[in-house]
């Protein structure tokens, strides 16, 4: 058979030979090839020094041309000296380097790193075999001998590396407690505890599911399976026919398969569907929140684990995968209700009656997170917003929401994000989240409306410490689902159980309160510290609103500075940042627009040494002190006696002094800025606020002290001049944003990630009368931030208003 190949080969060779090109035509062709192209070259540069009359282009186009020159010797020789490297060695690092880059643990630098570690110890080996090491010359022998050091150190380093959970951040100061002593818990039953209710455990399913035996003989009630060719996409080639031949069945035939846990006795109970997000469809993720069902069964509720791991992740998708599949997630979550709705009108189904179908909840994770909230959009239409000859008329009850660490914007109806309203929300996510890097349940807040008479309210919860598959049983603590796990900082994370008591605190409260209207729960999604005996210690940032909050600014009608949403001005005093614009995320855009204000008094500092040192709070006159007013104009809604003041407030970490550099360095040099105000120049003593992200990170690593959190003095104004004032801190200081480094490599490149984070703060003006009884506040007129407690920062103010009052049970 060798010979016949052989033959073969020959014969291509030879047929090749008859038209390969001749030395004489390889020449000319190099030639003209640089002939023809310096020549197109010089033609382009001579034009462009005619049309911007500027001869210098022509110096600098001979500059090019050296540089190139340069260039190509030095890529020949490069080019000669890789091809003397010997056949064996060229085979192995290509086909190393292709291998070590499938496997890189989520950096290239690893694959190089490897590639030069297992090569020194494959020639160490190759070196001490059979005694050819005493064969050596001398300096043959140490330079053997340090390459097996190196090679043996690097392996060590690796296995090291992978083998330690994780290294820790230098501690963050958690602002919420500084302030703790003027909080009190809420004394009520904790929502995260399981409740008294015995219950029952079974499924629903096709009936004939050929990979799990719940869902086919095992099943307590069938189900008819549902065509969604009109809902995913791409469900063809490899990839499908793959997916069709694991599973038994196509896209036509969706199954409807769930576990449930339900409470015993005659009901009705409310109804919870909670659905997992995309994870390698093999391993089974349905099975990932039977934590969540105990403690709802056990409080009185119906939960419904449903099955989408036929629309999950494959090896497979190398050749073509599902694509923006998500809705097609959140309508099989309303064929699931429709399942339910009919068990529950017929008479002689064991379910009859068993469902309060005026108290349904969904709950969504990763995927599912984005994909509850396309279910209740498509709930309120009657047509799919893609292609209206669908219908859909679904039309449930559904009252709240919850997404888990949700993705945002994988499926866009129309090309835009999902918008819904009067359906209550809750979101949140993980610091050390290494899937879902960014808050984007932060991106679905933002667009939820509420425009009826009934109650609603939404809520984001950021948590420091927690990760994204601990919210899963199944999923754990590798969010990357890697082999080489070690390559995630575990260091930061909490403990699973702690992870999952705050999903259960939250999820409890938030079900409790939407499905059970217990509303005495609300203040937990305004402060976790009133949750301080249910929650584990970490640093919780919470926002809210509700369907009773007003707006006098919220930034979004037009790009005047000075005017704010509903009439009335803004100004800035002595702000070395003021602007307003979209609030972004470490990935992405939060969705909306606010204001960034900042204030630095370094120059002020350097003037006058004992500022700011020791916890010293200076007094600052009116004509430095940095403020932001709101004014507020006749048409303008004001307080009454049950109104809260609200507005939500994040750190930026852009600089709190940025006319140090770039357009304003000439400017500032002169000691002014163009308003003719006194300016700092002081860019060698820039800190985390003010350097480029190396230096930042440098500065974190040395600091021995973490930034304070930052605080401010708030002043209201009633039209008859009366003032109350009082600190941000009243209620809590504002965190400083909060740091993680999910990966290992992070360290390595001093990486924090962090992002835009808002906190809602809440100040109950009655409470506040205290401070000075003569103020009114039906007769509010001006609202005033004076930056007077932090030597500089940088803030980001949204959502100005008022709110009805209830009771936060402030000491």
């Amino acid at each position: 058979m060798k010979k016949y190949f052989k033959k073969a080969a020959d014969w291509v060779k030879s047929k090749l030979n008859l038209i390969k090109p001749g030395p004489f035509a390889i020449r000319g062709a190099a030639i003209g090839l640089l002939i023809l192209s310096v020549l197109l070259f010089a033609i382009e540069v001579v034009g462009m020094s005619i049309n911007f009359k500027d001869p210098w282009i022509l110096a600098f186009a001979a500059l090019i041309l050296i540089v190139v020159t340069l260039i190509t010797f030095l890529s020949v020789r490069l080019i000669k000296r890789i091809y003397e490297i010997p056949s064996i060695y060229k085979f192995s690092l290509i086909a190393s380097g292709i291998l070590l880059t499938l496997v890189s643990l989520n950096d290239q630098r690893f694959a190089i790193f490897m590639i030069l570690i297992f090569s020194l110890f494959g020639a160490a080996v190759a070196m001490f075999w059979k005694g050819y090491f005493r064969k050596l010359t001398t300096p043959k022998k140490v330079v053997a001998s340090l390459g097996t050091l190196i090679a043996v150190i690097g392996i060590g380093l690796l296995v090291y590396f992978g083998s330690i959970r994780g290294l820790e951040l230098k501690e963050q100061i958690n602002a919420a407690k500084l302030t703790e002593d003027k909080v009190s818990s809420l004394s009520i039953q904790s929502p995260g505890e399981n409740g008294s209710h015995p219950f029952v455990t079974f499924t629903y399913g096709s009936g004939n599911d050929i990979r799990r035996e719940e869902f086919a003989e095992g099943v307590t009630y069938q189900t008819e399976s549902v065509d969604g060719r009109a809902f995913l996409d791409n469900w063809k080639k490899f990839g499908g026919w793959w997916r069709e031949k694991y599973w038994g069945f196509g896209a036509k035939e969706l199954p409807i398969n769930a576990r449930v846990w339900m409470p015993e006795g005659d009901g009705p109970f409310p109804l919870v569907l909670v659905v997992h997000g995309n994870h390698p469809m093999q391993d089974f993720s349905d099975p990932g929140y039977d934590y969540l069902g105990d403690f709802l069964a056990s409080r009185g509720m119906i939960l419904a684990s449903v099955d989408q791991n036929f629309i999950n992740g494959s090896w497979t998708d190398l050749f073509g995968r599902l694509e923006k599949e998500n809705d097609a997630r959140g309508w099989l979550l309303l064929e699931h209700l429709q399942v339910w709705k009919g068990w529950n009108t017929e008479s002689s189904h064991p379910l009859f009656g068993k469902i309060d179908l005026d108290k349904i909840a969904l709950m969504g994770h990763s995927r599912g997170g984005e994909a509850v909230g396309h279910a209740a959009m498509l709930n309120a239409l009657d047509y799919y917003p893609d292609d209206a000859t669908i219908e859909l008329g679904y039309h449930f009850n559904i009252k709240s929401v919850v997404a888990i660490a949700p993705v945002d914007g994988q499926y866009k109806p129309g090309g835009s994000g999902t918008k819904f309203e009067n359906v209550s929300y809750l979101t949140f996510h993980g610091a050390q989240d290494q899937d879902v890097t960014s808050f984007a349940g932060a991106m679905q807040y933002e667009r939820i409306k509420f425009t009826d008479s009934v109650y609603h309210f939404k809520s984001a919860v950021y948590i420091s410490g927690a990760n994204h598959g601990q919210f899963n049983t199944s999923w754990g603590d590798n969010d990357a689902v890697v082999t080489f796990k070690g390559v995630l900082n575990l260091g930061q994370l909490m403990p699973a159980e702690e992870q999952r008591q705050v999903a259960k605190v939250y999820i409890g409260a938030f079900l409790e309160a939407t499905l059970n209207e217990r509303l005495e729960y609300l203040p937990l999604f305004i402060d976790a510290r009133k949750g301080k005996k249910w929650l584990p210690q970490s640093i919780y940032l919470s926002q809210f609103e509700d369907s009773n909050s007003r707006f006098w600014a919220d930034f979004e009608e037009d790009f005047d500075v000075k005017t704010i949403s509903s009439g009335g001005t803004a100004n800035g005093e002595n702000m070395s940042v003021w602007r307003e614009g979209v609030i972004d995320m470490e990935n992405g855009e939060k969705g909306g627009r606010a204001v960034y204000l900042g204030w630095n008094y370094e120059k002020l500092n350097e003037e006058i040494d004992t500022l700011w040192k020791d916890g010293a709070r200076p007094v600052l006159h009116d004509s430095i002190r940095a403020s932001y007013v709101i004014r507020l104009d006749s048409g303008h809604f004001r307080p009454d006696s049950t109104s809260v003041l609200t507005f939500a407030l994040a750190e930026s970490t852009e600089s709190s002094n940025p006319k140090t550099e770039g357009k304003w360095l000439d400017s500032n040099k002169n000691g002014s800025n163009e308003a003719g105000e006194e300016e700092t120049v002081n860019s060698d003593k820039n800190d985390a606020n003010e350097e480029s992200e190396e230096e930042v990170d440098e500065e974190d690593d040395k600091a021995e002290v973490p930034d304070a959190p930052l605080d401010f003095t708030v002043t209201l104004t009633d039209s008859n001049g009366a003032k109350l004032s009082f600190l941000l801190s009243e209620f809590s200081h504002l965190q400083r944003q909060i740091k993680s480094r999910v990966m290992k490599i992070d360290f390595l490149d001093k990486n924090d990630h962090s992002e835009n984070v808002f906190q809602t703060f809440f100040f109950d003006l009655a409470k506040l009368n205290k401070i000075n009884p003569s103020f009114q506040p039906a007769l509010l007129h001006e609202i005033r931030f004076d930056f007077d407690q932090n030597e500089k920062g940088v803030i980001i103010l949204d959502q100005l208003g008022i709110t009805n009052a209830f009771d936060l049970s402030i000491k």
